[in-house]
């Protein structure tokens, strides 16, 4: 059995990580690249590999970084299934269809910008249409239900606790009476988050792929550090009659964000303000995830069955159309505006930033992880002057980050997690992490297990199991 990286290999973004068993190739995530536009373009159109080579694909989760390229094995030619969960597989196609709408959009809008300028235009990676022909592929499937992907492989996943039907993903290769274990980690979650379930205890495994956003650092924000920052925030919007702006992935984040608003207003902790919703996304998305009340945590469940919604009050506004979304830009008085994408190279957020960012009153909340190149990067290192639309734009407002809000395991989680797997993994390779955390992890890893093998790997590179 060989296993070849061909993204999120000492990068964040773009997991692509392919297992061939020699009869049978399995596509592990195909996720969407993100950072310089250019390197963006090329590594998303050309995946590293032939789609049509591909017999099926099992998808951790929905985030775009992890299926954002989906459409692209349908458009060059992939015919098998997209195994996932059920509730992975509703938010994916939503995600996709709006990955497609905003491609579109934002190609309209620099291309405008492009044609002033005497420069090519650019077109999108892929349309509406190439993203229903990948969902027709789709392939939900429960937690702990084995699914065989071939003779000689089957697939099995579990609950990761990143976002709504996240999993790590286990398959087992039986060749000549003998079987080998993979198991890979996705993203991981933490525990006592809102809404989800804790990550489930991992399977034993021969080879573990895992990831390290976080791998060499911790959340070193408690609950109490948060409601202050909360409050704060809050308190100089209604002083300055400011806004404060989130950006926040669509999916999980942004649903988490409306769970801590709910608590703290309901505790009378802060006054509350009027919070808005901009990305017609998330609206679609919390419907889903009313729908998936099966990956509720034990409290969220309980709220759900007794009041019917967990995510409903009067001063949370989901915005629909773009009329009401640059309405918001002329909008005067404290506000919460909390708008994809989560790394801010696309969507609605863009615009907010650009007609928020020059005005010193104005707060930018980054609550995720920032990938390299990225505009949220650029703001979390608090450049002066940040470009938007390919414009250089000078930055006055506040930025402020908040890492308790990541769903992203820290690395004494992600430590945890490989000292759960009984017996321990032979080999281990760490993805999902810019170079610097995954080798800081690996590190760490090999210090705790020194008989234990473990490899950083390379884009494009390819092991022998």
């Amino acid at each position: 059995m060989k296993v070849s990286f061909h993204g999120a290999a000492r990068s964040v973004t773009g997991s692509r990580h392919m297992v061939d068993s020699g009869k049978t190739r399995v596509l592990l995530d195909c996720g969407m690249f993100q950072g310089r536009r250019d390197e963006t373009r090329e590594r998303n159109r050309h995946l590293g590999f032939d789609p049509k080579s591909i017999d099926a694909v099992c998808l951790s989760h929905a985030h775009i970084d992890h299926s954002g390229a989906l459409p692209v094995l349908a458009k060059e030619g992939f015919r098998g299934g997209v195994h996932m969960t059920h509730a992975t597989a509703d938010l994916t196609e939503i995600l996709l269809a709006d990955s497609a709408r905003i491609q579109e959009n934002d190609c309209r809008y620099v291309n405008k910008l492009e044609r002033r300028r005497g420069r090519q235009c650019v077109s999108p990676i892929y349309s509406i249409d190439d993203t229903q022909k990948i969902v027709k592929q789709f392939r939900g499937t429960g937690y702990e239900q084995s699914v065989s992907l071939s003779t000689n492989l089957t697939a099995r996943f579990h609950d990761a606790g990143h976002i709504l039907g996240s999993s790590a993903i286990w398959l087992r290769h039986r060749h000549r009476g003998n079987s080998v274990s993979l198991l890979f980690s996705g993203d991981l979650g933490r525990a006592n988050m809102p809404i989800l379930r804790d990550p489930h205890p991992p399977p034993p495994c021969d080879v573990l792929i895992i990831e390290s956003t976080y791998g060499d650092r911790l959340h070193d924000e408690d609950q109490d550090r948060r409601k202050d920052m909360a409050k704060k925030l809050v308190t100089h919007a209604i002083q300055h009659k400011s806004k404060i702006i989130v950006p926040a992935f669509s999916v999980g984040r942004t649903q988490d964000i409306i769970m801590r608003i709910k608590e703290l207003v309901n505790n009378g902790e802060v006054d509350p303000i009027p919070i808005f919703i901009d990305s017609p996304l998330a609206l679609r998305a919390t419907k889903v995830f009313r729908q998936h009340p099966e990956c509720y945590d034990e409290e969220t469940y309980r709220t759900f069955t007794s009041t019917g919604d967990v995510f409903a009050t009067k001063y949370i506004n989901f915005v629909s159309s773009a009329k009401e979304s640059k309405l918001l830009n002329r909008r005067r008085g404290p506000c919460v505006i909390i708008s994809a994408s989560g790394m801010c190279e696309g969507g609605r957020v863009v615009h907010h930033l650009k007609h928020a960012i020059e005005d010193e009153a104005n707060v930018i909340v980054i609550v995720g992880f920032q990938a390299e190149h990225t505009l949220g990067r650029k703001l979390v290192e608090e450049w002066d002057t940040v470009p938007i639309f390919g414009v250089p734009t000078k930055r006055r407002a506040q930025v402020v980050r908040l890492n308790g809000f990541s769903a992203h395991a820290d690395r004494n989680d992600l430590l945890a997690y490989v000292r759960s797997i009984t017996p321990h993994p032979q080999k281990v390779f760490v993805v999902h992490g810019e170079e610097r955390q995954s080798l800081a992890f690996a590190m760490t890893l090999r210090d705790e297990f020194p008989g234990m093998e473990v490899e950083v790997p390379k884009p494009d590179t390819t092991y022998e199991i």
